[in-house]
């Protein structure tokens, strides 16, 4: 409770309908959704980072505190591979870190990003996840997902890109924790954007007896 577990979690800024319809999934066929599992945002102020810190020593911290970093995820990840390298034809690809979620049973690729979250990053990721698919899936395996970790992003751009459902994810990191009414200011800034998101879609509705 104390760490706002379930306000960071994705489901949390979710429209009530799509909530109710996940944990109701998840209580009567115990079937989990990445909403369950990806949270935003991700605390890592146990990695000790410096002001100045770079992509190379946010991955190094990440691995040197494992554990840590592991509990942060949440339950069910296991480590993979770091730096995992992906030759598409002539060309090399290094992916910064690979997991597997056992609820989910898929592979999560973890691209971290020191700026702010850029509408190219989603076509690096899908790519990473197509050769994924391809190379590594096994074959009782779900797709893989992928998981964009920066400082930053702007909501109404990760909207338009649809990256609150599918495949890929996009969530803030925080190197140092902030004050707590801080970080109730920003889960509410989310809440009221997943509210007036769902206010314009208009009610959910559902078909009759009929069909």
């Amino acid at each position: 409770m104390d760490g706002m577990l379930f306000e960071r979690t994705a489901i949390a800024k979710r429209p009530h309908a799509v909530v109710e319809s996940t944990l109701e999934a998840l209580r009567n066929e115990d079937r989990m959704s990445p909403d369950l599992v990806f949270r935003d945002p991700y605390v890592l102020d146990f990695l000790g980072l410096p002001a100045d810190f770079s992509e190379s020593e946010l991955e190094a911290a990440i691995l040197r505190e494992l554990e840590a970093f592991l509990l942060e995820l949440g339950q069910g990840f296991s480590f993979v591979a770091r730096q995992k390298r992906m030759s598409i034809g002539p060309d090399d690809y290094y992916l910064d870190l690979l997991f597997f979620h056992r609820r989910l049973r898929a592979l999560v690729a973890i691209e971290l990003k020191l700026g702010r979250f850029d509408a190219r990053d989603k076509g690096q990721m899908e790519l990473y996840l197509r050769w994924l698919d391809k190379h590594e899936r096994q074959r009782d395996e779900n797709p893989p997902l992928g998981l964009i970790l920066c400082a930053d992003k702007n909501e109404e751009q990760v909207e338009l890109l649809e990256l609150t459902e599918g495949s890929v994810r996009v969530a803030s990191y925080l190197t140092e924790l902030p004050p707590r009414e801080l970080l109730e200011r920003k889960l509410l800034e989310s809440l009221e954007h997943a509210r007036a998101r769902a206010v314009d879609r208009g009610p959910l509705t559902l078909p009759d007896a009929d069909g």
